[in-house]
């Protein structure tokens, strides 16, 4: 009885040895790196998917006044990477006027970084047209750029649609998730067979259609000219000299 007590744990013994042998250790777990990059670099996806830098964070190449064959010699400039509007004033003597990027588009995503001065006002305009003696508003669906607590367009219009990332003077957007002065915005634009998406910061906040019977009942009550403004054609893209300290940097490209 002993010795069979004794065979029966020799080949426990046994079967728990093989058992660890076999046992492989575990392989550790590796983390996938996130490579960030600094402002006005492209990233590896961003290269896979076609987006293209229009500031190089360095020089206004590529930039020009509206309307205008060189790029001001006042008001814009390059500062600590970012095209930077300097505030002059609200007179027209000195300021820069608003810039466009020299190339036209339809179909694209375009991202792009803005921080606002206290109490400033810009914008991103987009499928914009050059027509002697009229701005470019007149054409241009406009991304408002706002000091939302400070400056006051932020309480005129109707339900925040002249807010920070509104279609400005038509839709307001929602969430309204705008950071405050002094602090950089995400914009995205994205202009896809009429549709029109603004994103900021990650989030979708408001889409709309051209050349509907709702659109053109929107721009009728606002204060462009249904005519000419919005029209889902080739266009420049801009950035508006509203005569505040402004901040842009990463603007990027992709074409549909």
């Amino acid at each position: 009885m002993k010795d069979s007590c004794f065979n029966i744990f020799a080949i426990l013994i046994l079967i728990m040895a093989g058992a660890f042998s076999c046992a492989q250790p575990a392989e550790p777990v590796v983390e996938e790196e996130v490579v960030e990059v600094g402002p006005n670099t492209l990233t590896e996806q961003e290269i896979e998917d076609g987006f293209m830098l229009l500031f190089d964070g360095k020089t206004t190449s590529g930039w020009r006044s509206y309307n205008g064959d060189a790029f001001p010699e006042t008001g814009w400039g390059v500062e600590d990477g970012t095209l930077r509007l300097l505030s002059l004033g609200s007179g027209a003597e000195g300021r820069g006027g608003d810039i466009v990027y020299d190339g036209k588009f339809l179909d694209f995503h375009l991202k792009i970084d803005w921080k606002i001065s206290e109490g400033g006002n810009s914008g991103i305009f987009f499928l914009g047209r050059e027509i002697q003696g009229r701005p470019i508003w007149h054409t241009a669906p406009e991304f408002q750029v706002l000091d939302n607590d400070r400056h006051p367009d932020a309480l005129r219009g109707v339900d925040g649609n002249r807010k920070a990332s509104a279609l400005y003077d038509i839709l307001p957007p929602n969430p309204q998730n705008t950071r405050p002065a002094g602090e950089w915005n995400q914009a995205e634009i994205i202009v896809y067979r009429g549709e029109i998406t603004h994103r900021q910061n990650g989030v979708d906040v408001l889409t709309y259609r051209l050349g509907t019977p709702e659109w053109e009942e929107m721009v009728e009550e606002s204060k462009f000219d249904v005519d000419i403004f919005g029209k889902y054609m080739e266009g420049f893209i801009g950035l508006q000299d509203h005569s505040d300290d402004v901040w842009y940097r990463s603007i990027k490209l992709k074409r549909y």
